[in-house]
């Protein structure tokens, strides 16, 4: 044979879908997924989010029948979200044992027992200013935030919460939460935080979604999307601190973060298909530039092939009624 013919032959293994099945190196599955959810209290309609097609604000009268929608479709866990029409400069209703966050737990636990809750652990859904702690002149106070959230943690565990998700981005977070959690006996509820949280342009969509009334913004304790060593840094000393699950937010953007995350820890590892990623999907789709079932799928494969344990996606419900497949 000519020396110009390549002896090495790489498509071989691509020649059927049955190769290209076998050899398929990442694999995920809708047990992967973690379902983010919107619910409101206070009204008994569901609401449309103009950004995020698709997805909607759910009536907290409504919510024990998502639950079991979801359960039904194959869903497992569920992220919650609240929309609050008790907001003051702390987010005190977060930890009012009767108040929102502490209902939705107990509704999507008592309703199917078996589904697992994450409780989002922070404040901008609560307060007047929108920002994700205590807010004074000089910005939002750390110290002062971390044992607001160790209260929130506390009455979402008690509603039967599994996991803590503290996404508020305060120093030491983690630890404060942990200690909260296991003075108040909840030795056994884990948390999974939001160790490497970027300051993203991607979460606008979800500020609809949330009912932010955010003031300002928030690079003062958010993460420089520009930092790679940085972030690093931030989710190891999370897990000093006592997490059980690490996670970066968003997801598409920031692949390499994933990487270099999953290098440097054994802790499991989410990542968060933002919403921003959701919409940007959605509105392309709508255009016809794209065909969305098979870029959802290539985009939560990349995900996960950068090396993301779990993913966090409004997608979820779609790859569990329709399948992984292309």
């Amino acid at each position: 044979m000519s020396n110009q013919f390549p002896s090495l032959r790489p498509r071989r293994l691509r020649q059927s879908d049955s190769l290209r099945a076998l050899f398929q190196e990442t694999t995920f599955s809708v047990n992967d997924l973690v379902l983010p959810i919107f619910v409101e209290e206070e009204t008994s309609e569901y609401a449309v989010i103009e950004t995020m097609p698709g997805v909607l604000r759910i009536p907290e009268s409504k919510l024990a029948y998502e639950i079991e929608r979801y359960a039904k479709a194959g869903i497992r866990s569920v992220m919650t979200f609240g929309i609050s029409h008790h907001m003051d400069a702390t987010g005190s209703d977060t930890w009012n044992e009767n108040g929102l966050v502490a209902r939705m737990a107990r509704i999507c636990k008592d309703t199917v027992p078996e589904m697992i809750v994450m409780s989002d652990t922070c404040f901008c859904e609560y307060t007047s200013h929108g920002h994700c702690g205590v807010l004074h002149d000089h910005g939002v106070d750390n110290d002062a935030t971390l044992k607001n959230l160790g209260r929130q943690a506390v009455v979402a565990a008690a509603a039967g919460a599994d996991f803590i998700a503290p996404s508020a981005a305060m120093d030491g977070q983690v630890q404060a939460i942990r200690s909260a959690l296991d003075e108040a006996g909840f030795i056994d509820t884990s948390i999974m935080a939001y160790s490497t949280k970027f300051a993203s342009s991607l979460y606008g969509p979800f500020r609809e979604a949330g009912g932010s009334l955010l003031q300002g913004n928030r690079k003062n304790y958010q993460m420089n999307p520009m930092n790679r060593r940085e972030a690093i840094r931030e989710s190891l000393l999370d897990e000093q601190e006592g997490a059980d699950a690490l996670m970066v937010k968003p997801a598409g953007a920031y692949l390499d973060i994933i990487s270099d995350i999953r290098a440097a820890s054994r802790l499991p590892l989410a990542a968060y298909q933002v919403s921003g990623e959701y919409a940007m999907i959605k509105f392309a789709a709508q255009a016809g530039a794209i065909d969305e079932r098979k870029v959802v799928r290539e985009t939560l494969g990349a995900i996960k092939r950068a090396g993301a344990d779990i993913i966090l996606s409004y997608f979820a419900m779609d790859i569990a009624e329709q399948g992984v497949e292309y």
